[in-house]
């Protein structure tokens, strides 16, 4: 069971959640075995829903920062490159139907997506590896704002114990089972090399944590209960580099809209293990989803890893 701190009265935002089985090989699911795959997040909301959620919090919360009171399923949708329809199920899973001729409330469905989430409250973070990365997952701002507290920063090396990042002392490895005891830590973000990654993720289990978030180029094992979500900036480097050559070899070809037929849905899907049990990386069309809206035959791939830590939040 993941630990979870006391409610607090401020909202924030998550997702969903993927685990994968220790000693299980995280090959990706065929497109049909995913589509007909039951929800397995408890709630009976279909995994791919719960993905989508975060999406839309996001363009709702930037709706109520300009200070939108309402807005239609059609509107709401183009903010978020989903279609209305799908949008409308979406929300549907929630008890939110919209009203007719009116629309969402903005507010309201802010609340509501928060609150089936189980976000209205904050979350611990321990972030293990003080490096560059890790350096700029604690000063960004974008965690505090949605009800994720960085609780303490780790690090193996000598030379980095003792600084101060963020308003925050980096701790030694030795004191991760110590930290999170003393702060409560509910997800743990592995931002170290691949070699070291596997045994921190260990770690962190055994003292407790059942929520992490990868950044190391490396797939880990973990046991039945375990959720982890894998952030790689290099697939997604690699995905824009497979859109730039076919795009290149259509406009050699003269060929239009080649790279446009194939989207990052179709080189990235999220693996499916046991069942009840899902290992998924965080991909850009069901996860950060497109955000950024390119003109014809223009690729945008975006990677928040807010979204990260959100999605394994439930």
């Amino acid at each position: 069971m993941s630990r979870r701190p006391a409610p607090s009265s401020r909202a924030a935002v998550a997702t969903t959640t993927g685990a994968s089985s220790r000693g299980r090989s995280n090959h990706a699911a065929s497109p049909r075995s995913r589509s007909n795959r039951a929800a397995s997040n408890g709630h009976g909301i279909p995994d791919a829903t719960v993905a989508r959620l975060p999406v839309y919090l996001r363009a709702l919360y930037a709706l109520a920062d300009h200070g939108v009171a309402t807005v239609s399923s059609e509107e709401l949708a183009a903010a978020t490159g989903v279609n209305s329809a799908k949008l409308r199920k979406d929300l549907s899973h929630l008890g939110s139907y919209g009203t007719r001729g009116v629309g969402y409330d903005v507010e309201y469905l802010v609340y509501q997506v928060s609150r089936e989430l189980g976000l209205t409250q904050d979350w611990p973070v321990l972030i293990v590896g003080a490096g560059n990365l890790g350096r700029a997952l604690a000063n960004y701002g974008g965690f505090a704002s949605r009800g994720f507290r960085i609780a303490a920063l780790v690090d193996s090396d000598p030379h980095v114990v003792g600084t101060v990042i963020a308003r925050h002392t980096v701790r030694g490895d030795a004191e991760i089972e110590q930290v999170i005891d003393q702060f409560d830590v509910s997800i743990g973000v592995i931002a170290t090399p691949a070699s070291a990654a596997q045994n921190v993720c260990d770690r962190l289990v055994a003292a407790g944590v059942t929520s992490i978030l990868n950044f190391a180029p490396v797939v880990l094992s973990v046991p039945p209960g375990v959720d982890v979500r894998k952030v790689d900036l290099s697939i997604e480097l690699q995905i824009l580099a497979f859109h730039a050559q076919r795009r290149g070899a259509g406009l050699a070809e003269g060929a239009d809209g080649l790279a446009g037929a194939i989207s990052a849905a179709d080189v990235m899907v999220p693996e499916v293990g046991a069942p009840g049990i899902a290992a998924a990386d965080i991909t850009t069309s069901d996860i950060a989803g497109p955000a950024l809206h390119g003109g014809p035959g223009l690729e945008v791939a975006e990677l928040d890893y807010r979204t990260g830590a959100q999605a394994i939040a439930t």
